[in-house]
């Protein structure tokens, strides 16, 4: 049965590998409708064209506040941690430490990732439901 840790890094690796593809998708589907729309562009077009922009800075605005929630409540854990393994008796397995940053490090970039990848695999759906004119 794998670890939590290795569970941990195969959603993530999971979940980058969704990204990696609907995001040149939505890319593909909304530079065509740009390219399609020309000068002038219909109300559907614009109201895409402006969700572009306003979801774009609500997804990664949601990204970097969960990675500093998930960063200030990993601090404490790692700061004991710290100072357990600086007065302990016996030093802890050289691992131990490593794993825990490791493990706090994986917990960051996923809560990162979320918002982002929520986004563009929902948009990536959408706009593959959409006919382009």
């Amino acid at each position: 049965m794998p670890t939590r840790r290795h569970r941990k890094t195969q959603t993530l690796a999971a979940k980058t590998a969704e990204l990696a593809v609907a995001v040149p998708q939505v890319v593909a589907h909304r530079m065509t409708r740009l390219a399609l729309a020309g000068p002038a562009p219909s109300a559907r077009d614009r109201a895409e064209f402006h969700r572009m922009s306003a979801e774009k800075m609500a997804a990664f605005s949601r990204s970097w506040t969960a990675m500093a929630l998930q960063t200030a409540l990993a601090s404490p854990a790692l700061a004991a941690s710290f100072v357990r393994s600086v007065w302990a008796p016996q030093p802890p397995a050289a691992g131990t430490a490593a794993a825990q940053w490791h493990e706090a490090a994986l917990d960051v970039i996923d809560k990162g990732l979320d918002p982002v990848h929520r986004k563009a695999v929902a948009n990536a759906k959408r706009l593959a439901r959409t006919r382009l004119r």
